[in-house]
């Protein structure tokens, strides 16, 4: 928490630039200025927190980025997207092409589109595509009381492009690093005179190399959509998805000893992004096909029900060898007792095949209700939300390539490697598991009530869910009541201070030593803050302290004396602060954050960054005929992965960004984006198991739009 004082000038130092500001800049400052900007994104049934009711006036922290923002900063993947966010890791485990592992204070957190979980399980369906989507939210601390079982961090909710009557048709060209091509293309229309029906497709086509030699990332993409609105107070859209990536998994899973520490002879690889695993093997293929319903209905002004559904289907094909996690050459010696011909770089490879398959129904229906109880205005939520969801995953390890065995024919020199080719498929075939189906089903109940009363806002809420877990050897019924409550108080001036208290769960399926069932793994959050809005210039600053603690873990050192496993205690607390502000031709925004977390045994929670902070500029000079330009830096902290027996501490970074866009006609638009603009070489975390993960080198991404 060293850097507390720094958070706490930031925010002084804004609150009174604000000041000074009301008799400077108010006068060159006008409606007409204010009306075309948006702070904080547009809210709406589908967006994370299920309402349309303003952040400003939410006892809870609620990050957003725009479609704009997504552009500006050149986020190419999910990922990407959340590093200029407070408290917030985007690429916990470095450059991926497997999946976005975004976590949110210190834990990894679920991610949904248009309100409802799109993903379950590992490595079994495709990436979110950024250009599919409008905006991306991430709702901080626990969220049960609206979403069911998940994360203590919070969530990440992105919302889909759907058809609109002002809806922009454009294609865009890019060329990028790594030889990255890519065609997008955004054509929607009015499908009839009257505007009852509106159509929209979005499409895609990838053809790229990465940092990774033998690493390809290929997309193909098609999301048409339809809306059907036969009055004003009712509209329905139909939003389809269709991806299929061609791929190989970008992680290479490279031991400590020559990235994070020395090899024995105090060097490093040559090449922290070396390639590990073995060409013509390795693939990560994934598929996925998904249809969205999303409805809206109006009763009158003051009634309203909304749904959205979901089907989803998806797949992955997948192969990959890598190193064994702590694999130089003395870990190979120690299999035999004796030495082998080999290099310090020299390491053992595990190969794995699997076929993994993920299926999803889900709906969530929700009705809102606003009326008043005397000098009381409530904003009643209630819902109904219900899904199936099965995983299968098969799968065949040959763990270590048989080096402990005494098959040494496919070890690899990572300092200079030769690929051997990989094993038979009988090799395969004989070790081959074929894991059982799993599902787990959901229904949960939710109530809430946004209050407000003279200048407080006060938020209740509860949800019960009931969810049957089946993994194939056990089916286990487990129910839980969350509940949410927080108050904020509105001044006159802008400033908003609240507290709240939020819970949340996740289902454990299994017996403890006892036979008794266990539990699951509850999380409550205490929060408070301010929030507060500029009047004179549009922008706003929040400050936010919370302590997270997650109960029913695993039995602290798994003590042999302690029957009962569930009495473990992980503790989180940190401080956050947002910011964005408008200054005639400038924008900017500062984020920081501290955090102290950690694991029930006292040690520090693996690959969670202490601290964060980020500044991102935009400039649009007015002598520019529509000249933008920007620029940002993205500082992350340290972070550590601890046992018992070894600690290894992952240095600090910081990174810059660019962008430069520039109108060449009425229609014709073009864009640089840089991300790592001086290609520095990083490691994003390192875990206990042996491994490291490098981070993601300078990106130039150029791209020309056509608008019709």
């Amino acid at each position: 928490m060293k850097t507390l004082p720094l958070l706490s000038a930031s925010v002084f130092a804004l609150l009174s630039f604000n000041t000074s500001a009301q008799s400077s800049l108010a006068p060159a400052t006008s409606d007409e200025e204010l009306e075309k900007i948006e702070v904080t994104g547009t809210r709406s049934a589908f967006g994370a927190t299920k309402t349309n009711v303003p952040i400003v006036e939410l006892a809870r922290s609620v990050s957003i980025e725009t479609l704009s923002d997504l552009k500006d900063k050149g986020a190419f993947n999910l990922s990407q997207t959340v590093t200029y966010m407070a408290g917030v890791a985007g690429e916990t485990y470095g450059f991926a092409t497997r999946g976005d592992a975004i976590s949110s204070r210190g834990l990894s957190i679920p991610r949904y589109r248009d309100s409802i979980q799109e993903l379950f399980g590992s490595y079994n369906s495709t990436r979110a595509e950024v250009y599919t989507l409008e905006q991306v939210e991430l709702l901080k601390g626990p969220a049960s009381v609206l979403y069911g079982q998940g994360s203590p961090g919070g969530l990440v909710n992105y919302v889909s492009k759907t058809p609109g009557v002002n809806n922009v048709n454009e294609l865009i060209l890019e060329y990028g690093s790594f030889n990255k091509k890519q065609v997008n293309v955004d054509v929607g229309s009015r499908l009839t005179e009257d505007e009852k029906w509106l159509g929209r497709v979005v499409g895609i086509y990838r053809d790229a190399d990465t940092q990774v030699d033998y690493v390809n990332d290929d997309t193909r993409l098609l999301m048409p959509s339809v809306s059907y609105s036969p009055s004003d107070a009712t509209r329905l859209t139909v939003i389809g998805l269709f991806q299929d990536t061609n791929s190989d998994t970008a992680a290479q899973f490279v031991p400590i000893e020559g990235t994070l520490e020395p090899l024995a002879d105090g060097s490093y690889l040559p090449d922290q992004d070396v390639y590990a695993g073995e060409p013509g093997f390795n693939k990560y293929d994934t598929k996925s096909s998904q249809l969205t319903v999303l409805g809206e209905h109006a009763f009158n002004d003051t009634t309203e029900l909304t749904f959205t559904a979901l089907w989803r289907d998806g797949e992955a094909d997948y192969h990959q060898a890598w190193p064994l996690f702590t694999g130089t050459t003395r870990y190979i010696n120690a299999f035999l007792g004796a030495p082998v011909v080999g290099t310090e770089t020299t390491v053992a490879r595990t190969f794995y095949t699997a076929d993994n398959t993920f299926k999803q129904q889900a709906v969530d229906i929700r009705l809102s209700k606003t009326f008043d109880t005397g000098a009381f205005e409530h904003v009643i939520l209630a819902g109904v939300q219900y899904q199936d969801v099965e995983t299968d995953n098969n799968f065949s390890y040959y763990t270590d390539g048989g080096v402990s065995a005494g098959d040494f024919r496919y070890v690899l020199d990572l300092a200079n490697p030769v690929y051997t080719g990989a094993p038979d498929q009988a090799v395969f075939d004989a070790l081959y598991t074929d894991g059982p189906l799993q599902t787990v089903k959901d229904v949960g109940l939710y109530l809430s009530d946004q209050i407000a009363y003279d200048n407080w806002r006060i938020t209740l809420g509860v949800r019960h869910d009931s969810v049957d877990n089946d993994n194939g050897s056990v089916s286990q019924d487990d129910s839980q009541t969350s509940y949410s409550a927080g108050v904020l108080y509105k001044f006159a001036n802008g400033l908003s201070p609240y507290v709240s208290y939020a819970e949340s769960f996740e289902t454990v399926v299994g017996l403890d030593m006892l036979g008794n069932q266990l539990e699951p793994e509850t999380g409550r959050q205490y929060e408070a803050g301010i929030k507060y809005a500029f009047n004179a210039i549009p922008g706003f600053v929040t400050l936010a302290w919370y302590d997270i603690e997650i109960a029913n873990l695993p039995n602290p050192n798994a003590l042999p004396v302690t029957a009962s496993q569930q009495q473990g205690i992980a503790t989180i607390n940190g401080v956050e602060l947002e910011s964005r502000i408008v200054l005639g031709e400038f924008t900017a925004e500062l984020n920081a954050s501290v955090m102290d977390a950690q694991d029930p045994n006292g040690f520090e929670l693996p690959g969670q960054p202490d601290s964060n902070a980020s500044l991102w500029l935009t400039w649009e000079p007015s002598f520019g005929d529509g000249l933008r330009m920007g620029a940002g830096l993205r500082y992350v902290g340290q972070s550590v992965a601890e046992n018992t027996a070894v600690r290894y501490a992952t240095p600090d970074y910081t990174l810059a960004d660019l962008m430069l866009e520039k109108p060449l006609s009425d229609n014709l638009i073009a864009r640089l984006n840089v991300r790592n603009l001086t290609d520095k070489e990083y490691l994003t975390s390192c875990l206990t198991r042996g491994d490291c993960f490098p981070g993601v080198r300078r990106n130039i991404n150029a791209s020309l739009t056509y608008q019709f």
